[in-house]
């Protein structure tokens, strides 16, 4: 299962989720930092596992199993630790609750459809979409403890509605695609 290179580094972005989520318990500017930059290789793993995938022809179902996951626990953890931590409040809320909502919604929709041997692929919008998740958890990690001059939570706020509608919309392509599917 982990004999590829690929799926070790799906396998690597869920075991550093843990240490990203400690140093955003530790209310310190190295810790935001080090939290920003162990978040942001993890985001790299992202793409580069499917490269490598691609690349060494070693798609496998286990990396096809494991990626989605790999994406949401990081995605979801932290936007739960910054809504927790006060990073995201107020209004900014709600594109974070969009994204959890539809998280949830879409694994329910793709084993739905595995159940009746129907596979959705990944849209390149939706992939647009956890890029600009990224980058808006990025700079909310970071935050506070941005120099002065990056507005880094205005741009990060910024970021995560822009993501927030693009998860309404991949959420509703995953419908529209699921929905013929359903029978009583």
């Amino acid at each position: 299962m982990l004999n590829s290179l690929a799926n070790k580094l799906t396998f690597s972005r869920i075991l550093v989720i843990p240490v990203i989520l400690i140093l955003l318990v530790i209310h310190a500017s190295w810790a935001a930092w080090l939290a920003l930059v162990l978040f942001v290789l993890a985001g790299v793993t992202d793409w580069l596992d499917g490269y490598v995938a691609r690349r060494d022809s070693q798609v496998s179902s286990f990396g096809r199993f494991l990626d989605p996951i790999a994406d949401k626990l990081l995605v979801a953890s932290v936007l739960l630790f910054l809504v927790n931590n006060g990073q995201i409040n107020g209004l900014s809320i709600w594109p974070a609750v969009v994204i959890l909502l539809r998280e949830v919604a879409v694994s329910g929709l793709r084993e739905f459809l595995a159940g009746v041997r129907v596979s959705v692929p990944v849209s390149q919008l939706a992939k647009w979409k956890t890029t600009i998740q990224i980058v808006s958890l990025s700079f909310l990690i970071v935050g506070r403890y941005a120099p002065d001059f990056i507005p880094a939570t205005f741009i990060g706020d910024c970021c995560l509605w822009i993501a927030g509608g693009l998860t309404m919309f991949t959420g509703w392509d995953y419908w529209r695609a699921s929905v013929r599917h359903f029978q009583n």
